[in-house]
């Protein structure tokens, strides 16, 4: 057993794995269309994103033809297969095992590279981070275009490339596409440190990409620019974030032992998702924004146990979506805690690169609410 173990390549079990599951799913889906296709891929995966990037209140799935629906109360009374935007409990732990599993493949790759073990590598793709929430924030702006003119800014299914699941992968490919002009200016001697043009190319993209939304903003009746939230957000998280480095480098010098810089910036991010959370859950009128729900599964039901456990005089006054903040602010500083010396010495790239994607499912989520509220999307 262990000199097969040995004479297997990490790298392309990885691979065999990855189109084994693949050729499962389109197998699966032209045997047994109804039971996979329809009953697991349409209702977790795709449904929902064909009700989000047609701006329908639901989709349903029946017989293998789809058709939409614009009212709660038909999506109510509908049979068959119904979908709504937003996150199910079966696709958010979906997407939990594809993030792992596709970091051990990032990981192989970094190590064929030889890269993806300084905190350069963390920093440089911070951009990228901001540019997926900003990405998605474009396609906010095309549904909102599309209820107030009937015609969207960027027409589906083009539109599904924004949607999650598969915004992830067209941020991941953007990246990837970036690394790899960035590592290949570093080799030719073009420039000393790959990490440069790396950083400079996602900022670049998140560049146009908000600038994209504020064009929209200049140029139509659709999207507002209110500030506030942005100021009141980063503002915010930056004070929350420089409060944990200071208290924890006081009291706890341990929980930064081994992250640094980069433990403050992953807990800006987890912040930047609760406050941005809740004020557009609670705030929403006192800012002049929009009504807002909770799409993501653990979000949701904090706002609902804090409802229910809460007296309304106080829901009425704070609102019922400021635990969410405190599980994130606590949630990241137990993250930061975790990562020690050792984890980074026996895996730096794999390491380094959870702890970048820890940051992403905070700071993702939480860029994509800031900017919505703050274009009044």
């Amino acid at each position: 057993m262990n000199d097969l173990s040995a004479r297997i390549d990490p790298a392309r079990a990885w691979v065999a794995a990855a189109l084994a599951a693949l050729a499962a799913l389109v197998v699966g889906s032209v045997v047994f269309p109804r039971r996979v296709y329809d009953g697991f891929f349409w209702r977790y995966f795709w449904g929902p994103v064909v009700a989000d990037g047609t701006g329908s209140t639901c989709a349903r799935r029946v017989g293998g033809e789809t058709r939409l629906l614009d009212s709660a109360v038909e999506c109510q009374q509908a049979t068959g297969i119904v979908a709504e935007p937003g996150y199910t409990t079966v696709s958010t732990l979906s997407y939990a095992v594809v993030l792992v599993f596709a970091l051990l493949g990032v990981v192989f790759f970094l190590k064929r590279l030889d890269i993806g073990t300084r905190p350069g590598f963390f920093f440089a793709l911070f951009p990228f981070m901001l540019f997926g929430g900003a990405l998605r924030t474009v396609e906010d702006a095309s549904i909102a275009t599309l209820r107030a003119t009937g015609e969207p800014a960027i027409a589906f299914p083009l539109s599904g490339l924004f949607i999650s699941p598969f915004i992830y992968f067209t941020v991941f490919f953007v990246t990837l596409g970036a690394l790899l002009v960035s590592v290949a200016a570093e080799r030719s001697g073009a420039v000393s440190r790959y990490e440069y043009p790396l950083a400079a190319i996602g900022t670049l993209v998140l560049a146009v990409t908000v600038g994209y939304l504020g064009w929209l903003a200049v140029t139509t009746d659709v999207l507002v620019f209110n500030p506030a939230v942005a100021i009141i957000t980063f503002g915010g998280a930056s004070v929350v974030a420089a409060l944990a480095w200071v208290g924890t480098e006081r009291f706890a010098p341990m929980v930064n032992a081994a992250t640094g810089y980069m433990g403050v910036l992953v807990v800006w991010g987890h912040t930047v998702d609760g406050i941005a959370n809740v004020l557009s859950l609670d705030w929403a009128e006192e800012l002049g924004l929009p009504t807002y729900t909770p799409k993501h599964v653990v979000n949701s039901a904090i706002v609902d146990l804090t409802g229910a456990l809460q007296p309304p005089s106080v829901s009425a006054a704070i609102g019922t979506a400021w635990p969410f903040l405190l599980v994130k602010i606590g949630a990241a500083l137990f993250v930061v805690w975790v990562f020690n010396d050792e984890i980074f010495e026996e895996s730096p790239q794999y390491s380094m690169l959870l702890l970048v994607a820890i940051l992403a499912v905070g700071l993702g989520p939480g860029t994509r609410d800031t900017l919505r509220a703050t274009f009044g999307i």
